[in-house]
Formats: C-alpha cells, sequence, structure tokens
C-alpha cells in the first residue's frame, strides 16, 4: 500500500504537499497529546494548584473559556480567509501564537494557578485555529472519493508526532527522576520540548503547503469591524446545508466524549486507578500507537464501508470504552479501555474531518470548517466540564463521571442517524449565494 498515491489528488496537488499538510498534524499533536493529556494536566492540579478540592474544575474551566473563544472567533477567521486568501497566512500566527504559549507554560510553576490557565486559554485558542485552518485545505488536495484516506494519512502520521514529543519527554521525565528532581522541575522542559517540535515541524508545513484561495470573492464587511454580523451570516447561511448541521449536532455530542479524554484521562488514570507519572505517560504513548494505525486503516476502509456507517462504528467503540473504564479497578482492565480509546479516537476525529469536507461548499471551505471547529470547541466545554461538574457535586466520583461520559457517544449516535451523505453532498456541489 503507497502513501500519498496520485489518484487520490486533485488535479495539480503534488505528494510533497500533501506531506507538508500532514506534517502540520505531525507537528501540533505534540501540544494536545503533553499538554493537554499526559503531562500539563496532571501537573496543574497537583502542583500549580496544589491538589486543591477546586482543582479539576479550574483545568477545566481554563479550557472552557478558551474554547468559548474560539466559538466567537472560528467562522469569522474562516470567512476571512476564504474572502482574502488568507488561509496560510493566518497559519502563520496561529503556529507561532501557540508555539510561544507553549514554551512560556515552562514557567509555571507551584502555586501560579493564574498565569498557567491564561497561557492556556490563549495556546489553546491558537492550537484550535490552526487546526481550523489546516482542515480547511483537505478538500483542495484530496478527490472526493479520497477524503476518509487522506485525511486519515494526515491523523495517523499526527499519531506519530505526538508520539515522537512524547517519547522524547518520556525520556527526559525517566533521567529526571533517577536524578531525583521534582515534577516542578522536569516538566517545564516537556513543555520546552513540545514548542520546539511543534515550531520546526510546522515549517514544513508552512514552505509545503500552497495558498489556492483566490481571494477574489468580495464579501461585505469581511472586516473584523463587523465581527458579529459575520457571525450571524456564517450560521445562517449555513441553515442551506441541513445534513451539515446535523453532521455539527453529532460532532458536538460525540466529540464531547473525546474531549474528556483528552483533557482528563492523565487525571481519571493517576488519581482514580492509581497510575504513577510515567506510567501515565507511556499509557498515552501507547494510546497513540493505537490511534495512529487506527487513523491510517480505517480511512482506506472508511471510503470503502462509507462515512456515516463507519463513524457510527466508531461510536459503539467509544461507548463500551466508557463503560470499561468506569468500571474498571485495575489497571490492567484500564489499559484494555485505552487501547480501544486509542483505536477510536483516530478513528472518529479523521472521519469527520471527512465528512466535514464533503458538506461543505468549496468556495466556503474556511468557513464552514470554522462553523465545524466551533462544534468541537462547543463540544470541548461541554465534555470537560460535565465531567467536573459530575465530580464536583459527587464529592469526586470520578467513576460516575467517565460513565455519564458514555450518554454523549449514545446522543453522537441518534443524531448521525438523519445525516444524508449523498443529499448533503449534491447541495454542497451547488454554488452558493453570497453571505452578506
Amino acid at each position: 500500500m503507497r502513501l500519498f498515491t496520485s489518484e487520490a489528488l486533485q488535479p495539480g496537488v503534488r505528494k510533497r504537499e500533501v506531506f507538508g499538510w500532514a506534517m502540520y498534524d505531525f507537528a501540533n499533536s505534540g501540544y494536545t497529546t503533553v499538554v493537554l493529556t499526559a503531562v500539563f494536566a496532571a501537573y496543574f492540579v497537583s502542583v500549580a494548584a496544589q491538589d486543591a478540592t477546586w482543582a479539576t474544575f479550574a483545568w477545566t474551566a481554563a479550557l472552557a473559556i478558551s474554547n468559548v473563544l474560539v466559538m466567537m472567533t472560528a467562522p469569522v477567521l474562516g470567512a476571512w480567509a476564504d474572502a482574502h486568501g488568507g488561509k496560510k497566512s493566518l497559519l502563520w500566527v496561529s503556529t507561532l501564537g501557540c508555539v510561544a504559549c507553549t514554551a512560556a507554560l515552562g514557567w509555571v510553576g507551584p502555586g501560579m494557578v493564574v498565569l498557567g490557565m491564561v497561557l492556556i486559554i490563549l495556546s489553546n485558542l491558537c492550537y484550535a485555529w490552526g487546526e481550523s485552518l489546516i482542515a480547511a485545505f483537505l478538500p483542495e488536495l484530496a478527490q472526493p472519493g479520497a477524503l476518509g484516506r487522506v485525511s486519515g494519512w494526515g491523523w495517523s502520521f499526527g499519531y506519530v508526532g505526538g508520539m515522537l514529543t512524547l517519547g522524547l519527554s518520556l525520556v527526559y521525565v525517566l533521567g529526571a527522576q533517577a536524578r531525583g528532581e521534582a515534577a516542578s522541575d522536569f516538566v517545564p522542559v516537556t513543555m520546552w520540548i513540545t514548542a520546539v517540535v511543534f515550531g520546526v515541524a510546522a515549517l514544513v508545513t508552512l514552505v509545503l503547503l500552497k495558498e489556492r484561495t483566490a481571494g477574489a470573492r468580495r464579501v461585505a464587511d469581511a472586516g473584523w469591524s463587523s465581527f458579529w454580523r459575520r457571525q450571524v451570516a456564517s450560521w445562517h447561511l449555513a441553515k442551506g446545508y441541513p445534513d451539515f448541521l446535523w453532521l455539527l449536532g453529532c460532532t458536538v455530542a460525540y466529540q464531547a466524549g473525546v474531549a474528556v479524554t483528552i483533557a482528563l484521562a492523565a487525571i481519571y488514570a493517576q488519581q482514580v486507578i492509581g497510575f504513577q507519572q510515567q506510567e501515565t505517560m507511556l499509557m498515552v504513548f501507547v494510546l497513540n500507537i493505537a490511534a495512529a494505525l487506527g487513523a491510517f486503516t480505517f480511512g482506506y476502509w472508511q471510503d470503502h464501508l462509507g462515512h456515516k456507517r463507519a463513524l457510527a462504528l466508531t461510536l459503539v467503540g467509544w461507548t463500551l470504552t466508557c463503560v470499561i473504564a468506569a468500571l474498571a479497578t485495575s489497571k490492567g482492565a484500564f489499559w484494555g479501555a485505552a487501547a480501544i480509546a486509542g483505536v477510536c479516537m483516530g478513528s472518529s476525529q479523521s472521519a469527520g474531518r471527512a465528512i466535514a469536507g464533503l458538506l461543505a461548499p468549496r468556495e466556503r471551505l474556511a468557513e464552514f470548517y470554522g462553523l465545524w471547529t466551533f462544534a468541537n470547541r462547543l463540544a470541548s466545554i461541554l465534555g470537560p466540564l460535565t465531567y467536573g461538574f459530575v465530580t464536583l457535586v459527587t464529592g469526586g466520583n470520578q467513576r460516575l463521571a467517565i460513565a455519564f461520559t458514555a450518554l454523549m457517544f449514545v446522543i453522537g449516535l441518534a443524531l448521525l442517524v438523519p445525516l444524508r451523505l449523498d443529499r448533503g453532498r449534491e447541495r454542497a456541489l451547488v454554488a452558493a449565494s453570497p453571505a452578506s
């Protein structure tokens, strides 16, 4: 099986450009893996917030604030990029912002809760902007019948980048622990490792990826002064694409559950199952291996099986994962849940990005992927905050919280049922009237 086969790509697209596009997934995955999942989340709770009873809620609140900002800005950012041919220039800005804020997390020490929250808010905002912008390039690079596999290439490559960043961090952490260093000494270095890998790998993308949006389409008041008008116009336009709206609803539901895994897996593993820091990092490393294999193989399977059916299967797997994790009383059982989660994580996220590409009108890719990012970030608020709220009102019962997360995937399955890809794709091919 050859990677980046020419028949999967749009006319005029070279394989090196797809490699450059995939390198951005490689670059930014270290941020989610090390900062949001494996290292800094637990560090924030145990060191920065010093294990206060409100620590987990503070962490989820910081993510929620960041995601509200993403929801407010992503559709407008996309509309501006479509109108001005500016996806790549904005990608430069978001990348530099995330790298700088990630590096600055290295200066967060014991008791520095406010600084940690501010930097997480800003770094996650810039990360989400970049995620939305890079996704909007996908339909310009891949043929409609190959969106699943090309999205899978990128997502699987992303997990390789996440593993590299986490692996380098794990090597350093193990050495630091052998020298008797405390977490406040070695965790900051992992932030700098993550920032360097992100910045270097993203340069490959920014050099090889081409801006194909002409920017000739004139949009009334496309500047930032008409911020709220652009928000309303984007959603008004989306009402003409009902299947895209069903996808957004499904995305909010199932990505809320995925967001719980990303933001709180390390906290659950250490506080409920009894994992040590190095065990948590190793678990996330293995989870990334499973996710990379799942995203890559699933992408090919998705193109043949059908996007809707394939996504539904991953949601069933996610539901099973939550049930096992809630009932797990040993590290071995939790390892089993983590393995299933890894396969489903890569598959479900890759599938959602590909389906969005099928249902979005070509002349408004960045804007519609901005709406898709809105849904993802709304999910990233609802999932962790719901989890944090359940733990708050139940006196810290995280097992009940993870069991409640299974309901999110069930709702996602229900919202997937009315979606008709053939109808949605046909609508996307019809030229949309300009939004005012």
